[in-house]
């Protein structure tokens, strides 16, 4: 504890030596302004001005985005102030030592003045306003309009941006703490461009000071020569020219290098990454445009008076890169996509082998034993298409995906059998004869072939197994032999449509809403969660699509629940009216040719239904109390008239009351779940009626 605090104590006193350190640099530089400094001092001040003006490059070519220098506007404004009192310092010593010789203002003035200008102040002046020019008129201006560009930009941008953010708190994709640390980032990235927008008029203002000091000392430093020293005017002008244009060009290369650091900050953009390696990349990224630009450079040097080795050497390059990139390109590719499918496999296999997934069960599994295994390999890929299709075909009849099938092998079920699992539960399960075929009997009879009886797994019908050399003759003989992939994916698909209610989850009602039109998307905004909620909504569906009813024409669904909503809350009542709005789907599915057979309920059983609901004061019916006795009496009578008319594959259905319609169905459901019920409303126009029989 002792050592901890002691540490903490050291570490703020560090920090008040060091912010007490910055403070008196900061007065020692406005002090040049006003005082006299020796020569020594200034060449140390403007060793550290250049230096400074390099690092300050260096960091802006190496940063990865503008907002990791975010100081930059402070540090311009400081390097500008040092350069400024500088040359005030070194303009105070030309006119008043400028005779002694060309280092009267230092080293460094004196050093730029003879070096750059050659011994020729003349070169010095042009090489001065080339400089300024250059800084001025392109870097300084360029980099000032992209930042007040930037700024402008990003000041428009911040209400979008919080909006988002906003918006992806809300949905749960990032957390408070995340959300807090983008709203400090879109506040840094505002302040910073405002304040590079003001940052750089410094470098434009240095620019213009830099022309008139330097004016300045040379039209005063001749003055002074000629009046004070007594120098004659050639003399005066070469040695006041030489110090003010070496002074000029010892602070305009400083301002030169940040100037064009602050326009690489400013030109950066969305550009991730250091400066070389974006300009590298996206310049290297395009291996066509090198090679073409080769060839344009190779043409170059055959020209007459061009010099042939640059551009032949240039255009070399060029092709070299052009072939070279694409193949390392290629191969990174390769890197990357051999780590991604390497960590995929481990993540799966790593999700595999986790408890997680044991726990997690399949919606629709078919299980096939270990013979019946063996003998769907050569056709596995034709057994995959087929249970795709029926995937698309249950899409197409009854409006929703309904999950995927997983194959996998059982080991512990018979060999020859399969077991179709809904949500991990068995709910069906055959075993079928390999190397056979099946034939139903239908009004045929028993194929004169050696045969064993059976049923058929999906419909229950009465059939036969035979051998499958005996194909060719049952068709002769007028049946349908049915191989025994047919016969299982018959009963998968039966076995599906008589679990449609629990295969639609709210993740696929959800997902039935997000494609519905705009305009009846606020239709359910305008009855939920008022009226009714999503998870009601959802019953009203399972209830339809249990008794095969499709929901397809969800549109005409939510218009009917707008509709009842209001007057009723019970899923079962509301069901009840959609059905009777969307009967003309209803019955033209159950219909063939615009026929629909029917049977009717019968005066008998129709007395027997109504005298079992038991009604309140209001007359609305609260109970369904029928005796036993009845119940398998009534059994018996649709079993007689029902069968044969099923055995032979006819669609029919059966007619009732509408107010004992519900009740009926959930009898009938136990014995015959294919058979559909239907009330008298529900029989839409345009539909003919033909009875067949009634129940009595």
């Amino acid at each position: 504890m002792a050592a901890t605090l002691a540490q903490t104590v050291r570490q703020q006193e560090s920090k008040s030596s060091r912010d007490m350190g910055f403070a008196i640099c900061v007065v020692v530089i406005l002090t040049a302004f006003f005082l006299p400094v020796p020569a020594i001092l200034i060449d140390i001040g403007l060793a550290f001005s250049i230096s400074l003006s390099v690092l300050i490059l260096m960091v802006a070519l190496w940063i990865a985005k503008p907002l990791d220098f975010s100081a930059f506007p402070t540090v311009l404004l400081l390097a500008t102030l040092l350069r400024l009192s500088l040359n005030v310092a070194t303009t105070r010593l030309i006119l008043s030592k400028g005779s002694e010789g060309y280092n009267a203002a230092g080293h460094v003035v004196g050093g730029f003045s003879q070096f750059v200008m050659n011994g020729d102040f003349v070169i010095g002046v042009i090489v001065f306003i080339i400089l300024l020019t250059v800084n001025f008129m392109v870097i300084v201006k360029g980099s000032t309009r992209i930042a007040e560009v930037g700024a402008r930009f990003t000041l428009d941008a911040i209400p979008g941006k919080q909006m988002a953010i906003d918006a992806d708190l809300s949905a749960g994709i990032i957390d408070d703490r995340e959300a807090r640390q983008r709203r400090l980032e879109l506040e840094q990235e505002s302040s910073f461009f405002g304040a590079m927008d003001g940052a750089s008029k410094f470098v434009r203002g240095d620019a213009i000071a830099g022309l008139i000091i330097t004016g300045v000392n040379v039209f005063g430093g001749m003055v002074i020569g000629v009046t004070r020293h007594n120098m004659n005017f050639s003399q005066a002008a070469d040695i006041y020219t030489k110090l003010s244009i070496g002074d000029g060009l010892v602070s305009q290369i400083p301002a030169l290098i940040i100037s064009l650091a602050a326009g690489l900050l400013v030109s950066k953009g969305g550009n991730k990454g250091s400066a070389q390696e974006a300009i590298v990349r996206q310049l290297s990224g395009y291996p066509r445009a090198l090679g073409i630009a080769s060839i344009l450079i190779g043409l170059m040097s055959l020209m007459p008076g061009l010099p042939f080795l640059p551009f032949a050497a240039i255009s070399a390059l060029m092709a070299t890169a052009s072939y070279v990139i694409p193949k390392r390109n290629s191969e990174a590719q390769r890197i990357v996509d051999d780590e991604k499918k390497l960590s995929e496999s481990d993540k799966k296999e790593e999700e595999q082998n986790s408890v997680k997934e044991f726990l997690r069960t399949s919606e629709i599994e078919l299980c096939l034993g270990k013979q019946l295994s063996s003998a769907m390999i050569v056709s596995h890929s034709e057994l995959a298409h087929r249970v795709a299709k029926m995937r698309k075909k249950f899409a197409q009849l009854y409006g929703f995906v309904v999950p995927e099938i997983k194959l996998t092998d059982d080991f512990s079920i018979p060999a020859k059998s399969y077991v179709i699992k809904i949500h991990g539960s068995v709910v069906s399960t055959y075993e079928l004869r390999i190397g056979e075929v099946m034939v139903l009997a239908k009004n045929l009879g028993r194929p004169d072939f050696p045969c064993d009886e059976a049923q058929e797994p999906a419909f229950g019908m009465d059939a036969y197994w035979t051998q499958e050399i005996f194909t060719s003759e049952l068709r002769r003989a007028g049946y349908s032999p049915i191989d025994v992939m047919s016969v299982m994916l018959t009963h998968l698909s039966e076995t599906i449509r008589n679990n449609l209610s629990q295969l639609l989850s709210y993740k696929d009602m959800r997902a039935l809403i997000e494609r519905l039109e705009p305009e009846y998307r606020k239709l359910l905004d305008e009855i939920s969660p008022s009226l009714i909620s999503f998870s009601g909504l959802q019953s009203i569906l399972k209830l339809l699509l249990a008794e095969r009813v499709s929901i397809r024409n969800i549109h005409l669904i939510l218009e009917a629940v707008a509709e009842i909503a209001p007057h009723v809350r019970k899923p079962e009542a509301i069901v009840e009216h959609v059905r009777v709005r969307i009967s003309q789907q209803i019955c033209g599915d159950l219909a063939s040719e615009g026929v629909l057979k029917v049977i009717r309920l019968g005066s008998k059983w129709d007395l027997a239904f109504h005298q079992s609901l038991k009604r309140d004061n209001k007359g609305d019916v609260i109970e369904f109390d029928i005796d036993p006795r009845l119940i398998e009496q009534f059994a018996q009578d649709s079993t007689t008239i029902f069968k044969p008319h099923l055995d032979n594959g006819e669609r029919i259905a059966l007619v009732c009351a509408p107010e004992v319609r519900s009740y009926v169905r959930m009898i009938i459901d136990r014995l015959f779940p294919n058979l559909p019920v239907l009330s008298h409303v529900e029989i839409s126009r345009g539909v003919r009626i033909e009875p067949i029989g009634s129940i009595s």
